[in-house]
């Protein structure tokens, strides 16, 4: 009993590596002919599958739309009674059957070209082992063995495998992580392909952890009435009034919108134990730090935490070409679960 969990992940492992294999040789045509339909599409990507391959389908909807593609998930039911019209011309269908036979899904197939929509299918028919190059209507006419689905589809996708992971042979197991990861090698290519960066990644994931992990310094800043800001000519009895009320143990110098310096809580230590009480007598600009560090409101939280500890300061000015815009101070990205 022991040894079944073990055999289990080797057989998908197996699987997997029998899929890398596809999509390095004889599936390299067809892979790349999937991903620029995808990339070219004007639409949406409608993913459909039934049963266990409905729900691998759900999730490369989902990773598709996390990474810079629009996709949504169709179930194949739902469409013959009406959600049908969810497709319309400049989408891309994906859709997902083990056998290529699934009946709700070739129910779909007569409207599916009627609107003239691309059709990438991912079926377990041995179609790439052809060789590389080869067309579609040529892996037909080779073989008598391709599903009705993988013959109808403009692009077929082989997710085959010696054997599924369930000791009786019939639990999807190796075939769904098989397309499972077809799914992801299709979302990540193209991300790729499009140029999907970090802050494109950070826009499409506001919410929970990730979200707060790549919040931005806009999000988090301090800013109109709760800025604390004094001019060059404030005296420091009310600069100290000033930090003191906004509490956030800092004061930003501006001349009209312009941050031309800062005073700390440190820079007022240091002030009264060189001068003592006569420090008091001091205006804002004789005793403010001048080119204090800054930071924009676009840059990502964590880029001014970082900012923060490699220059052992706890608050960043925010601007905008000189123009003071907020600050944002270390408490504040306490809660960014960064810390």
């Amino acid at each position: 009993m022991k040894s079944i969990g073990e055999n289990v992940v080797r057989i998908e492992a197996e699987a997997l590596r029998a899929l890398a294999d596809r999509i390095a040789g004889p599936m390299a045509a067809s892979f790349q002919q999937a991903v620029q339909l995808l990339f070219c599409c004007a639409g949406r990507v409608v993913v459909t599958g039934m049963g266990k391959s409905g729900l691998i389908a759900r999730k490369i909807a989902a990773t598709l739309s996390s990474t810079g593609t629009p996709a949504l998930y169709l179930h194949p039911v739902d469409a013959v009674h009406g959600d049908l019209g969810m497709v319309v011309r400049g989408d891309v269908v994906l859709a997902l059957s083990a056998s290529g036979e699934t009946e709700e899904i070739l129910a779909l197939l007569a409207t599916i070209k009627r609107l003239r929509v691309p059709l990438i299918a991912m079926t377990g028919d041995e179609i790439g082992n052809t060789k590389a190059g080869n067309s579609l209507a040529s892996t037909r006419a080779s073989s008598t063995q391709a599903s009705t689905l993988a013959a109808a589809a403009d692009v077929a996708l082989d997710c085959s495998i010696a054997e599924e992971a369930c000791s009786l042979g019939l639990a999807p197991t190796a075939s769904t992580t098989t397309m499972l990861a077809l799914g992801d090698a299709l979302a990540v290519t193209l991300s790729e392909k499009r140029g999907f960066k970090e802050e494109d990644f950070a826009n499409l994931h506001p919410g929970g952890k990730l979200g707060k992990r790549l919040a931005r310094v806009e999000s988090l800043m301090h800013a109109g009435d709760a800025l604390p800001r004094v001019t060059p000519q404030t005296k420091m009895p009310d600069v100290i009034y000033e930090m003191s009320r906004k509490k956030l143990g800092v004061a930003a110098v501006v001349e009209g919108e312009k941050l031309v310096g800062i005073i700390s809580d440190g820079d007022l230590r240091r002030l009264l134990e060189k001068r003592g009480k006569d420090g008091l007598d001091l205006t804002a600009e004789e005793a403010m730090t001048r080119n204090p560090r800054t930071i924009t409101a676009g840059e990502f939280a964590a880029t001014a935490l970082a900012l923060m500890e490699e220059k052992k300061i706890t608050s960043l000015m925010v601007v905008n070409g000189g123009k003071l815009e907020g600050i944002v101070h270390l408490h504040d990205l306490w809660g960014t679960e960064m810390m």
